[in-house]
């Protein structure tokens, strides 16, 4: 499968783009919004593509043309205001979905927010990008794309424990962004995730597990 890292330079973007290079099942290629980072994963051998999330769609579609699949882990990042959340976790968003339909790729995950679909779990002070979140998951849902929507709880610098817990049992907490990743190349081809959404946090269950057990 030829994998699409949307936001590839950003820490988990990174940490999917890396473990997915190490896999023989597929091919990625990371997707970032500037030159000089794209020539930093070109000088480790990775394929890299520049595309602006605020460009248009005709843009995003060809720069996506012959890709099979696209994980999107962009995001505005929490120095910009709410214009750029709105620009870049809502409508770029939703702008890299009407592409992926254009050239026909099916298969899309979404690195979304804990509770993302709940207005009342929201935090005040993050109010806009859970909004952005939650308007760019129901249009995901809303599309014909064999969607995963993954919504982590609080993410952690710390190691991998490679142990999650996954849906309706997960509870408000923290989970290391390198098992975010873990868990997103683990979903890749798994068709009981298609068209599902669920929270994520580090759990007692392995990856495998948790995502075989969802309900």
């Amino acid at each position: 499968m030829k994998v699409l890292v949307i936001g590839a330079n950003g820490q988990i973007g990174q940490m999917v783009v890396k473990e997915l290079q190490k896999n023989d099942t597929h091919s990625v290629t990371a997707v970032v919004r500037k030159k000089e980072q794209a020539e930093k994963f070109i000088a480790d051998n990775i394929q890299a593509i520049v595309a602006d999330l605020e460009g248009t769609v005709e843009e995003l579609a060809k720069a996506f043309t012959g890709a099979d699949a696209i994980i999107f882990t962009a995001g505005s990042g929490g120095h910009t205001g709410p214009d750029k959340t709105l620009l870049i976790d809502l409508d770029g968003a939703v702008k890299t979905m009407e592409a992926a339909k254009q050239v026909g790729i099916g298969r899309y995950i979404m690195v979304s927010a804990f509770d993302a679909d709940k207005r009342q779990a929201w935090s005040e002070g993050i109010r806009p990008y859970y909004v952005a979140k939650h308007y760019a998951d129901r249009m995901l849902e809303a599309s014909s794309l064999n969607y995963t929507i993954v919504r982590p709880g609080g993410l952690v610098n710390e190691p991998s424990i490679r142990k999650i817990t996954a849906g309706a049992e997960a509870k408000p907490g923290t989970i290391t962004r390198e098992d975010v990743a873990h868990t997103l190349i683990a979903i890749l081809e798994n068709k009981r995730t298609y068209r599902r959404a669920f929270n994520l946090v580090n759990g007692e269950q392995s990856i495998e597990t948790a995502i075989n057990n969802l309900k």
